[in-house]
């Protein structure tokens, strides 16, 4: 073989190694799952990838090991604003569970953020529960609960704990106490008593972007 014939055998091969690479590539920014590094695209020239995304398809983010998802409603004797809920019901919206009763002045404070961030953010996906868990006797009736909601000018869904079954499942402690929870109804953040509002707001924000 001569040296023309030898060198021309090289040169094909760099060509076909060059087209290898660009093949494999094409593979990895186009279906491999974003998890999967620069070495798992390699292997992909010569087997199918385990996880491959479709144009119909979204990929799910693992909910980390120590992720507390929102309790389920309990005991709720009556629903104001809304039809009976559950937190299945609210799966991938945003949701912001407030715990609060009509007659305690740090709830009446929080409120005029609260109803604002529900008219805000209510057509992005934002969803509000006003869990009304009672202090005193007459914190238990219905039309006064009532009557403290067109006070305030709140319209998004409150349900009536009467005998604190929500609260307890929440392991609930306060008034008023705030949870924020992602699309997977992951609790992300929680905030008790007044204050905080710009950095609530914030994480609002970052959940709903």
């Amino acid at each position: 073989m001569d040296r023309i014939q030898i060198q021309r055998r090289k040169f094909l091969t760099l060509l076909g190694l060059g087209v290898v690479s660009a093949s494999g590539c094409s593979l990895a920014s186009g279906k491999l799952n974003s998890s999967q590094d620069n070495s798992a695209s390699k292997d992909a020239q010569v087997s199918t990838p385990k996880s491959i995304i479709t144009p119909s398809q979204k990929p799910v983010a693992a909910l980390p090991k120590d992720a507390k998802l929102l309790p389920e409603f309990q005991g709720i004797s009556q629903w104001l604003n809304s039809k009976p809920l559950n937190i299945a019901d609210l799966k991938g919206n945003v949701v912001l569970i407030q715990f609060w009763t009509f007659a305690c002045i740090n709830c009446q404070r929080t409120l005029p953020y609260i109803t604002r961030w529900h008219r805000t953010y209510e057509s992005k996906g934002l969803k509000v529960v006003g869990i009304h868990t009672p202090e005193f006797p007459y914190e238990k009736q219905v039309g006064n609960i009532k009557q403290a909601l067109k006070k305030h000018g709140i319209t998004y869904p409150v349900p009536v704990d009467n005998d604190y079954q929500t609260w307890k499942a929440y392991n609930n402690e306060y008034w008023p106490h705030l949870f924020l929870a992602d699309k997977q109804g992951v609790i992300r953040y929680d905030h008790i008593g007044e204050g905080a509002y710009e950095n609530t707001e914030k994480m609002i924000q970052q959940l709903l972007a």
